[in-house]
C-alpha cells in the first residue's frame, strides 16, 4: 500500500502539469502520439544519464552531493537538450508553445525514470520524501528543460544565421536552475514551492506571449500570402516587381524551370494559407485534418523543389518567409 501511495505521489504531479500545458495550448499545436513518444525519449535519456553520472564521479573523484550539484545538473540537461536540439532543426517547434510542451514531455519522461528508480532503491522512504520528489524534482526537470526550449528556440528565431552557439544560453540557465534546485538553500519543502510557484506563473507569461505572437503572425502572413495569391493571378503579374524579376531570371535559368518557380511560388503560399487556415480552425476547437488535395499538393511541391534545384529556390528567398515558424507550418501539413 505505501508503495502504491509513494509511486502516486512521485509520478502523477509532474504528469499532470504537463496535461495541463497541453490543455492551456488553444491551437492544438502537439500531439498525443509526440508527447508519448517525447516522455519515452525522456525516459531513454534518464538511463543513460546513469553511468555517465557514475563515470564523471570517478573521472573527477568526488563525493556525490558535488556530482548532484554541480556535475550532474549539466550531464542530465545536456542529455535532454539534445532531443529538443533534433526537433529544432528539423523545424518541429513552430512556437513557444510547442516548445515549451516538448520540452517538458522531455522532462516528465526523464523524472518518470528518476523517481522509478529511486522508489525501487529507497522504498521504506516516509511520504514526504515523496512529496518533494513529486511536487519538486520531478516538475523542476520538465521545467528545467522547458526552459532551455524555450530559449533556444527565441534566439535560434531571433538570429537564425548564428547556429548552435545559440543553444548554450539556454543550457546554461537550465543546469543552472537544476543546479540551485540540488543545492537545497531552503527547506526541501520550501524548495518544492518555488518551483510549484515560479514554473507555472513563467510558463503561463510564455503561453500568453506565444498565443499573442500566433495571433499577429497569422493575421500578417494570411493577408501577405493573399495578396501575392491574388496577384499571381490577376492580369497584372508581369508587370509587377515579382513579375519582372522573375522575366529577369530568363536569363539565369531555362524558360521551363522558370515556370516551374512560379508555380512554386504559387502552391507555397496556397498551402501556407492552408496551414494557417487549420491553425484558426483548430483555435475555435475543430480539430480539421490536411485532404488529400492537400497531400496531392505537398507531393507537387516537393516534384517542384528537385525541379528548381536549390540555386532557384535561393533565387526565390525574397518572396519566401523562410521563420521557424513558416517551415513548421510544412511539417504539421504533412502530418
Amino acid at each position: 500500500m505505501d508503495l502504491a501511495v509513494h509511486a502516486l505521489v512521485g509520478l502523477l504531479p509532474v504528469c499532470c502539469f504537463l496535461a495541463a500545458l497541453v490543455l492551456l495550448d488553444s491551437y492544438k499545436l502537439v500531439s498525443l502520439r509526440w508527447i508519448l513518444g517525447l516522455i519515452g525519449i525522456g525516459f531513454a535519456a534518464a538511463i543513460t544519464s546513469y553511468p555517465l553520472n557514475i563515470g564523471a564521479r570517478a573521472l573527477f573523484d568526488i563525493d556525490f552531493v558535488t556530482l548532484t550539484r554541480y556535475v550532474a545538473p549539466i550531464i542530465e540537461e545536456t542529455l535532454k537538450a539534445l532531443v529538443i536540439v533534433a526537433l529544432i532543426r528539423r523545424n518541429r517547434i513552430g512556437f513557444l508553445v510547442d516548445a515549451a510542451i516538448f520540452g517538458f514531455a522531455v522532462g516528465t519522461g526523464f523524472a518518470i525514470f528518476e523517481n522509478l528508480f529511486y522508489l525501487q532503491s529507497y522504498s521504506g522512504t516516509h511520504v514526504g520524501i515523496w512529496v518533494v520528489r513529486g511536487f519538486g524534482t520531478a516538475i523542476m526537470h520538465g521545467g528545467a528543460t522547458a526552459v532551455f526550449s524555450i530559449v533556444a528556440h527565441t534566439l535560434l528565431g531571433q538570429h537564425p544565421t548564428r547556429g548552435l552557439v545559440l543553444l548554450l544560453p539556454g543550457l546554461l540557465v537550465a543546469s543552472i536552475f537544476h543546479s540551485l534546485f540540488n543545492h537545497f538553500f531552503f527547506p526541501p519543502v520550501i524548495n518544492t514551492l518555488v518551483v510549484l510557484v515560479s514554473l507555472p506563473l513563467l510558463l503561463t507569461i510564455v503561453f500568453q506571449q506565444s498565443e499573442k505572437s500566433i495571433t499577429e503572425w497569422l493575421g500578417m502572413s494570411f493577408d501577405a500570402d493573399a495578396e501575392l495569391i491574388e496577384l499571381i493571378n490577376s492580369g497584372e503579374f508581369s508587370t509587377s516587381k515579382i513579375g519582372m524579376y522573375l522575366q529577369s531570371l530568363t536569363e539565369k535559368f531555362e524558360g521551363p524551370v522558370v515556370v516551374d518557380m512560379l508555380c512554386y511560388l504559387r502552391l507555397h503560399k496556397e498551402l501556407a494559407m492552408r496551414a494557417k487556415g487549420l491553425l484558426m480552425l483548430r483555435e475555435q476547437g475543430f480539430m480539421d485534418k490536411p485532404g488529400e488535395e492537400t497531400k496531392a499538393k505537398l507531393e507537387e511541391l516537393k516534384f517542384l523543389v528537385s525541379s528548381i534545384g536549390p540555386t532557384g529556390l535561393l533565387a526565390l528567398k525574397p518572396f519566401l518567409r523562410m521563420s521557424r515558424k513558416d517551415l513548421w507550418q510544412f511539417y504539421m501539413l504533412s502530418n
